[in-house]
């Protein structure tokens, strides 16, 4: 299927391993113009250089979400480089998962304030492309109750600023909407460590999902790409749980 997003300019924060890389590559895939940032300068060049297989532009960044200045430089050094900026999709954590100053922090900082931050910045790009779109990643922790109450609540706020955002940027044709992943198991991340740090914690979890496995990086890639896509032209406002029922439970 011919999702249009070719020639589109994509912008992809966290966009170097995981759940941002596999948005990022679904996008190149389809023939979009990519740029990705995450804080290790290794790994951005090493996702920089995969991603360069489809083909397309592709620019990379070393930038903290978490510094305002630095992620406001980041989204205009990347619509210059891309020659303008068509989709967001913001996908920064600081995995702020303990209730205390420092978890409520990081996830404020990061997850919260990267949304709002990157968006201010990608604003009068989208604008001046007469359009465009951005996806926002949030969480089934912030879907209901959580026992990581500070990571929940601020994926809860990334939904509701979704709303809020759609309902205010429409008048610039500009979509908004958010992907709510469940347990997302690759190399490196949170559950692949947990797996090999707290079997009983992955066990459990694993066994709450109804389809008997964690989720894919690359499932939550392919609705990405078809949220910022032309073919979702009427979708704005949603949240979407990519999750294999997970949060049925």
């Amino acid at each position: 299927m011919d999702l249009g997003l070719k020639g589109k300019r994509v912008v992809v924060t966290g966009g170097s391993r995981g759940i941002g890389y596999a948005i990022a590559e679904a996008c190149a895939a389809e023939g979009a113009a990519v740029s990705v940032c995450a804080r290790g300068a290794d790994g951005v060049a090493a996702a920089v250089e995969r991603l360069k297989r489809h083909g397309g532009l592709v620019h990379g960044q070393a930038c903290d979400v978490g510094d305002p200045a630095a992620l406001a430089g980041y989204v205009d050094a990347a619509a210059a480089a891309l020659g303008g900026l068509d989709v967001l999709v913001n996908n920064p954590s600081g995995f702020g998962s303990t209730d205390d100053e420092d978890g409520w922090r990081k996830g404020i900082d990061v997850d919260l304030m990267g949304v709002v931050r990157a968006t201010w910045a990608a604003r009068p790009h989208l604008e001046k492309a007469g359009g465009g779109a951005v996806l926002n990643i949030s969480s089934i922790s912030g879907v209901g109750p959580s026992a990581n109450i500070a990571y929940g609540a601020v994926k809860a706020a990334v939904i509701q600023l979704t709303q809020s955002h759609a309902m205010t940027l429409a008048r610039q044709k500009i979509r908004v909407n958010c992907i709510a992943p469940g347990s997302i198991e690759f190399p490196g991340g949170v559950w692949a460590r947990r797996k090999a740090d707290a079997r009983e914690v992955y066990d459990r979890t694993l066994a709450g999902i109804p389809f008997g496995r964690m989720g894919l990086p690359e499932e939550i890639g392919r609705v990405a790409a078809f949220l910022v896509s032309d073919a979702a032209s009427w979708v704005t406002g949603q949240t979407v749980s990519v999750d294999g029922g997970q949060n049925l439970k």
